[in-house]
């Protein structure tokens, strides 16, 4: 090997890339440049102590890369136009921005001169096949390097391996393992490792302390135009200033917490706490709007579409041309999903109020539901009550006595 080539390493700052720095860099002696890609979560300060913590660690250099308008543009946009939310409950706050980071790898891998790519991921999670997937789709001559995977490195045995040559640990040393990025948090730790219990109150994230003094009901209006939100409260925000201040909102109510149980890449069942504040009330929002909005055929041929979406991003899939094929679908499907939704956030919860939109099927009928006819008469309701009768008649009738 070139020993001028370098090792990318895709760096979280959590203890697996940490510990693999210098593991690497002493293995194939070779230097190692950490790349961040930011894909939420990571303010100002974090990214200064990220590049600190990796130099420290023995990076030949860092880089941080600021992908979220990228992440949002290519990614996010489609799970909203989905509402997709995995297990009906998660909506892949976490994961789903794995193969845009290991496209800008192999981008910057590409400027540096560099053919090799590592990361920290293990042999027990999703995250490997992600990356793997992504990088030798785009580059099969890429060599990927998965040290913590390949040699079964134990957490203990990492911790020991930093401590030993008097270089940092990361802080709590690993008790859980911390995912953040725009669209939520993951957090993995002793308790899910069964189904049992719930993570202590101290390791949530962004809603750590919010039912301990609860805050009062609040009242906030979200508005999408094409299905893309683009204004709270009235105040226009670019998509990822929009996530980011709902975040900030729904966080102080505790909204968006949740514990996904169901299945990984690999075909086993795996279990992680997650927080998606922001998640919780945009999907909950455009969900409604899409109600008011969307033809009954328009919301039936979308969602099946939408889970087989959010499966391929779980399976590091996002790369197939069937996902061009479904988001153009989800597009054209939103191009009337404008409006305003009038939400109550209280403890926990985020219930939806109202909404109103310029391309109201409710409002576009002459009737009004349970009470008044509107482009139909009486007699043409009676008419319509029995042909939809018929096939039940038809099936009774031939039945004879009872038996088909």
């Amino acid at each position: 090997m070139n020993s001028e080539n370098p090792i990318l390493l895709a760096f979280s700052g959590g203890l697996d890339t940490s510990f693999c720095i210098p593991w690497l860099k002493d293995t194939y002696k070779r230097p190692v440049v950490t790349v961040t890609v930011d894909t939420g979560g990571l303010d100002g300060t974090a990214r200064v102590e990220l590049e600190k913590h990796a130099l420290a660690l023995g990076a030949a250099r860092h880089v941080t890369f600021d992908a979220r308008q990228s992440f949002f543009e290519q990614v996010l946009k489609y799970l909203i136009f989905g509402n997709v939310r995995r297990g009906n409950s998660y909506p892949l706050c976490v994961g789903a921005e794995r193969v845009l980071q290991a496209q800008t790898m192999a981008q910057i891998c590409g400027d540096l001169g560099s053919r090799t790519v590592a990361h920290g991921c293990t042999a027990a999670g999703n995250d490997q096949v992600r990356f793997e997937v992504a990088l030798r789709t785009l580059d099969p001559e890429l060599e990927v390097l998965a040290p913590v995977r390949d040699n079964a490195w134990r957490r203990e045995q990492q911790i020991e391996f930093l401590e030993e040559k008097g270089l940092p640990v990361p802080a709590g040393g690993g008790a859980y393992s911390i995912n953040r990025g725009l669209w939520g948090v993951t957090i993995g730790g002793r308790e899910t490792l069964d189904s049992r219990e719930s993570i202590p109150e101290e390791a949530w994230v962004l809603t750590r302390g919010a039912f301990d003094a609860p805050l009062p009901e609040g009242r906030y209006t979200l508005a999408f135009r094409a299905g893309i939100p683009v204004a709270l409260n009235g105040d226009p925000l670019e998509p990822v200033a929009l996530v980011e201040a709902v975040e900030a909102v729904a966080s102080k109510f505790g909204i968006g917490r949740g514990i996904h149980l169901g299945d990984t890449v690999l075909g086993t069942k795996g279990r992680v706490a997650f927080e998606a504040p922001a998640a919780a009330a945009i999907l909950t929002a455009h969900r409604e709007l899409e109600k008011l909005t969307l033809s009954s055929a328009q919301l039936r041929v979308k969602e099946p579409l939408a889970g087989i979406y959010g499966d391929m991003l779980h399976e590091g899939q996002h790369l197939d041309p069937a996902c061009r094929d479904i988001e153009a679908l989800m597009t054209s499907s939103q191009a009337r999903v404008t409006g305003e939704v009038s939400m109550l956030l209280r403890p926990g919860q985020v219930f939806v109020e109202g909404v109103a939109s310029p391309h109201s099927l409710l409002a576009a009928t002459r009737g009004t539901y349970g009470e008044a006819a509107g482009e139909w008469t009486a007699a043409d309701a009676l008419g319509f009550s029995r042909m939809r009768c018929l096939p039940g008649m038809l099936y009774t009738r031939a039945g004879g006595d009872g038996e088909v």
